[in-house]
């Protein structure tokens, strides 16, 4: 029978074979588990192989996961709307969705009423399809950046995207894009993007992290 362990195994090797395709070690990719909509029980069997880490689409969801399992760490990966940002920061380690300049501000500014310290990722889209999948377009980097400015609990971590499916050129473009950023900054940041089912060709052009789902916990029910 395909238990977590054997598919987890799998994974890891994919991961470490693409990575060390590239002369990279496979410690500089990190495996984000992607658990929404799967019960609480899958991901206690998760951390009992050695996941930590898992990614949440709904504020509601993250949050009853959170309380049950004090010890694991959440990120947001669906869109975030601003009257979901309190609980969204309270329960959510990373908000790896921020697509526009007042969620920013928002975030910021409840950050440092709460007293939190929190990772922020840009969406970006360099596709047009915001409609679809969220994000912003490049022109909307900036004033995400200077909405962020100044404060101490939200931090910028880098870019995640999810390109349009069959796009060959798409983790090249992303990689780019971030490399651009990365020298008007003068800081690294972190890229998150490849899923189960292309995470090779993420990780070869220059992934940082990839969130995994179905590769993992198996197709929902």
């Amino acid at each position: 029978m395909d238990t977590f362990k054997d598919r987890l195994e799998q994974v890891m090797a994919r991961i470490r074979g693409a990575a060390e395709g590239t002369g990279r070690g496979p410690e500089s990719v990190s495996l984000l588990a992607v658990s929404k909509f799967h019960p609480l029980e899958a991901l206690v069997v998760a951390m009992e192989c050695g996941i930590s880490s898992f990614a949440e689409n709904y504020v509601q969801e993250a949050a009853k996961k959170s309380d049950a399992l004090p010890k694991a760490s959440f990120a947001m990966i669906g869109p975030l709307q601003r009257n979901k940002a309190k609980p969204a920061l309270m329960c959510c380690n990373s908000i790896m969705t921020l697509d526009r300049p007042e969620l920013a501000s928002r975030l910021a500014r409840l950050a440092e009423e709460l007293g939190l310290k929190r990772e922020a990722w840009i969406q970006v889209d360099l596709w047009g399809e915001e409609t679809k999948m969220g994000g912003c377009g490049p022109d909307g980097v900036r004033p995400i950046l200077d909405a962020l400015s100044g404060s101490s609990a939200l931090e910028l971590a880098g870019f995640m995207a999810i390109p349009p499916m069959g796009l060959s050129s798409a983790f090249g473009e992303l990689a780019q894009f971030r490399e651009e950023w990365q020298q008007r900054l003068g800081k690294k940041l972190l890229l998150s993007m490849g899923m189960s089912d292309d995470l090779e060709e993420a990780i070869k052009a220059g992934s940082d992290q990839v969130r995994v789902g179905t590769a993992l916990f198996g197709a929902r029910g």
